[in-house]
């Protein structure tokens, strides 16, 4: 099959952005909700297209936390639809007037959220990506322009055709959506390359994809990174509370960004907390420091490597400290900057660890789990940020777009 070249996708996404960019929201509304109609609709569709895939993906031996991620259910087509519908029923940001001035000469300046134009995606293995992001870019007035993984090719392209379909019934440009078709290497890094037609790239994906995008990409883009998140658990904790909360964060769906990987324990409580995990985490591999090891029989030797590591799967390291200054500083040495949480019920403690370690969400006395754009309140997320400039922490429709000044006169020069 002819595939499509890149720069025509890309030339065809931007002619569309700039239809999108003054639609109604009434229009977008309309788009949005059709799509997830028709998500619903052509479900059994959908999960043909993704047998595929997901057959594809186990016959190369990929392992089973990225197979998880792939595969499609009747369940998880609902939750699609339901993130569109749920995006359609938030306020649009476009046109918002953040704030405004006049000046001594009688200038009325004020700035207005704007779309940005192209938000490229690239992407790994996950087709609920094609959906969520092609969902909020269409709500921010941006176009969609995808490049998904080859071993999720036939889910993403079945996918995008509902979604264009759906937008071109409620009157906006097909293009809105564009998913390359071509998913050789070369052709990612020519779609990171796109000068001009691209306006904001976002990878979401391993530490691979990333290294590639900092060695290849010649666009803006903005880093949706691992999560290695870590759960400190301090000598003020509520036991029961912090065994749920670690329980969740590890096991209820370890294959995402937002699962914890490591645990850090306040020596105090170790013996306890540990004893209660190595029944509660059965099925979860424990890797740990010599203080953790020797508290539980089970538990295998940690690396550096495994404090640093976002394992995807049920495998845990655990680490044992004296005070929070030590906790404090593993969780900053070790981190990805995604999502940190603390367990304690002391304030001080509380406060400075919310403080001082650097990551895009902090969290006390919950799970990281909750680090998500959904969660937040945002509908379906397009990434989490573990950067620092333009966006932080789950991007939402705000972080799609940007300001641009609108000033008005009555004939004002300038002397």
């Amino acid at each position: 099959m002819a595939v499509t070249p890149i720069p025509e996708l890309a030339r065809r996404s931007k002619d569309a952005s700039r239809e999108l960019a003054t639609a109604s929201s009434s229009a977008k509304d309309a788009a949005l909700l059709a799509a997830a109609d028709l998500l619903v609709a052509r479900t059994a569709d959908i999960l043909a297209a993704n047998a595929l895939d997901v057959a594809g993906a186990e016959a190369g031996g990929i392992a089973a936390g990225l197979v998880d991620r792939l595969r499609l259910t009747p369940e998880r087509v609902a939750s699609m639809a339901s993130g569109l519908r749920q995006v359609a029923g938030l306020a649009d940001p476009v046109g918002e007037v953040l704030d405004g001035w006049v000046r001594p000469n009688g200038l009325h300046i004020s700035r207005v959220r704007v779309p940005l134009g192209v938000v490229a995606i690239i992407y790994e293995s996950r087709p609920n990506v094609t959906s969520d992001a092609a969902g909020l870019c269409l709500k921010s007035g941006n176009a969609a322009f995808l490049r998904g993984s080859s071993t999720a090719i036939h889910s993403n392209l079945a996918i995008a055709s509902v979604l264009r379909e759906a937008v071109a019934k409620a009157g906006l440009p097909e293009d809105s959506v564009i998913v390359v078709d071509d998913t050789s290497r070369e052709a990612a890094v020519e779609f990171m390359q796109q000068v001009g037609l691209i306006d904001c790239l976002i990878p979401r994906g391993g530490a691979s994809l990333i290294a590639s995008i900092k060695e290849h990409a010649t666009v803006p883009f903005v880093i949706d990174g691992d999560g290695n998140c870590h759960v400190y658990v301090d000598r003020a904790a509520d036991l029961d509370m912090a065994e749920s909360i670690i329980v969740n964060a590890k096991t209820q769906r370890p294959s995402v960004c937002n699962a914890a990987e490591s645990l850090v324990v306040h020596a105090k409580v170790a013996a306890d907390l540990l004893g209660r995990l190595d029944v509660a985490l059965a099925d979860v591999e424990l890797v740990g420091d010599g203080r953790a090891r020797a508290l539980v029989s089970r538990m295998g030797e940690a690396t550096d490597e495994d404090f640093a590591t976002e394992f995807l799967d049920l495998k845990l390291s655990v680490k044992v400290v004296d005070d929070l200054d030590a906790a404090i500083s593993h969780v900053n040495r070790n981190s990805s900057g995604h999502s940190e949480a603390i367990v304690t019920n002391d304030v001080s403690a509380a406060d400075r660890f919310l403080a001082e370690v650097d990551a895009a969400a902090v969290l006390l006395n919950a799970s990281t789990r909750f680090v998500d754009g959904e969660e937040f309140g945002f509908g379906a997320e397009i990434g989490i940020s573990t950067q620092k400039l333009h966006a932080r922490g789950p991007m939402g429709l705000a972080q799609l777009t940007t300001a641009k000044y609108v000033v008005r006169g009555n004939g004002q020069t300038r002397g």
